[in-house]
């Protein structure tokens, strides 16, 4: 369930790290209290800032690395054979693990390195490393169903309106769902088919224009 957001206002301005770190300074108290917090993040939030980040705060992370990602005995990422291995990224001044897993991206499969700042057996840092994956999921779903993509808002008005009016049109989708199916189940016969002609019921829909 998204809880908070930062709007990224594009190059020369506060970078998408600094903006997660905020994101991850907001977590509400009841929960990092009460809960061990484990930071998924993808490729772009890898960092040195982020990590060195989150680790300041002390939380532990999952995320995501690019597979030309230099150590700091001069290999890259890539040339590791080992999942789990602990490694030393040049820059970063913490030892993390180093491990990767194939997704299946437009019908190919594709090697997605991870890092963990905490010391995990390589199934449980794949295990949470592809966790993150459904987020990503619920950003499709955000842009393509529910208009984020060409909303394009820049400030926190905009999205402020724009989670509204998703939670509306979600809203209104469940409505005219249950509906459909109460209208459907009425009119069912004891054999199971429908005893009368049956159109469902309309909704009426509206255009916000910002």
């Amino acid at each position: 369930m998204p809880w908070n957001f930062r709007v990224f206002r594009g190059k020369g301005t506060t970078s998408p790290a600094q903006l997660g770190l905020r994101l991850v300074r907001r977590l509400p108290k009841t929960l990092t209290r009460r809960f061990q917090v484990m930071v998924l993040a993808d490729t772009a939030f890898g960092s040195v800032e982020f990590v060195q980040g989150i680790r300041k705060l002390r939380y532990h992370g999952v995320v995501g690395v690019r597979c030309d990602r230099q150590l700091l005995d001069g290999r890259k990422v890539s040339s590791l054979y080992k999942r789990g291995q602990q490694v030393r990224l040049d820059g970063l001044p913490l030892v993390v693990s180093i491990s990767w897993f194939y997704l299946k991206r437009n019908g190919k499969w594709q090697k997605r390195f991870v890092l963990s700042t905490k010391a995990l057996k390589a199934s449980t840092i794949n295990w949470w490393g592809k966790r993150r994956w459904q987020i990503e999921g619920w950003f499709k779903t955000a842009k393509h169903r529910f208009g984020l993509h060409p909303f394009a808002q820049q400030t926190k008005l905009g999205m402020y309106r724009w989670l509204i009016l998703s939670l509306i049109a979600y809203l209104l989708a469940h409505a005219c769902l249950s509906l459909y199916w109460s209208h459907l189940i009425a009119r069912l016969g004891a054999n199971g088919t429908i005893s009368s002609p049956y159109s469902p019921p309309s909704v009426g829909c509206m255009r916000v224009v910002d």
